[in-house]
Order: structure tokens, then sequence, then C-alpha cells
């Protein structure tokens, strides 16, 4: 099982760090030691002083594929997922001053918090999917699927064509903007439209 993450795919995001809007997916990966499920604590790291959380939605690949068409991505994957991504900003902004790989500010040990999936057929329009995340009660980032700069079929079709997807891959697709620090003591709750599927604490 890998984990591939999509960077800016929310241009509201990506303007909120001073980065320019991209004309195809950024990818970066996460190795499963990233993983954080069953709404377990995220204990804060003591290398970074400056951990954001990024709340998305995942996509879990249902089947093995490569080269797959846009028009056929759909059929790659039946359950959705909450997922925040974990990011040190502090060492990803001196690794990017530098021109150097993300891996250290995003790939660290559960920098990957994932909740239960639930079936896609349950949403009746993938391309409006509303998505939150409160901080300590308050909500802090609102996201909707139909501001993705790259739909699920196409983060799919494109990422086949360099990465082999296997059945149990997840696929995270993305923050909108109002990434901020979080504290030891916050808690974090996610929602896939009023559904709460995400309740854990910083430790």
């Amino acid at each position: 099982m890998k984990i591939i993450a999509i960077g800016r795919n929310y241009a509201e995001h990506a303007k909120e760090l001073n980065n320019p809007v991209p004309g195809v997916p950024v990818i970066f990966m996460k190795p499963d030691t990233a993983l954080l499920k069953d709404n377990k604590p995220f204990y804060h790291p003591d290398f970074s002083e400056d951990i954001h959380h990024e709340i998305e939605i995942v996509i879990k690949v249902s089947k093995e594929g490569k080269h797959i068409s846009e028009k056929f991505a759909s059929n790659y994957f039946e359950e959705i997922a909450i997922g925040i991504d974990f990011t040190a900003r502090d060492i990803q902004q001196r690794h990017k001053e530098k021109g150097l790989p993300w891996e250290l500010a995003k790939a660290f040990d559960h920098s990957a918090a994932i909740s239960n999936f639930v079936v896609k057929d349950k949403f009746a329009d993938l391309q409006n999917i509303n998505f939150k995340l409160d901080v300590n009660g308050i909500e802090r980032q609102v996201g909707n699927t139909s501001l993705m700069l790259f739909s699920f079929d196409y983060i799919i079709s494109f990422v086949s064509k360099y990465i082999t997807l296997k059945k149990g891959d997840l696929i995270f697709t993305g923050t909108p903007k109002g990434v901020a620090k979080v504290n030891i003591g916050d808690r974090l709750e996610g929602y896939l439209e009023n559904e709460k599927l995400l309740d854990f604490l910083i430790k």
C-alpha cells in the first residue's frame, strides 16, 4: 500500500502560501508508516515548531490499473474518506528555499490521519461534496470538491501514467485554504458533508 498526495489542488490554498497555481498536479508520497487511524491522538513531533493541518478527501483505489483513461477512472475507486495531511511547514519552507524534496516535512510518522471510508455512491455528485475541519469547536477549513483544480478522475488518470495504482492505495486529493498550526491540546474534528468522521486530539 502506498499513499500518493496532491499538492496545491485548490487555488486559494496555493495563494495563501504564496505558491503558483499549478498547470498539472503536484505529486508527493508518504510511506505506510505515516498512517494514523481510528481517531488515535497525533503526537506532536519535537523536530518541528510549525506543524500544519491540511484537511483533504481521500480516495481508496479499488483495483490495479495503469495508463487509466480519465473516462474510466471512476471504475478504480469505490470509497472515499476524510484525511489530514500533517505538514511540518518550517521544514518544508527551508527545503523549498533550497530546492530540496519535501519528504521530511510530509512523510514523517503519523502524518496522514485518516477516517473510516464511506461508499462513494452515497453522494449524488462527487464534484460537489462539502467537507470541513473544526479545531477546538471553531470552523477552520471549509472545502467543496467543485473547487478542485484537478478532479478525482483526472488525478487517477494522471498518476497512473507514471505510477501503477494497486488495490488499497490511498490518494490524498488536496486541501482548501485555511491551513494553520496545530498545538498540543487541540481537538480536530473532520466532517464529510454533515457526518463527523474524524475526532482526535493533538498530544
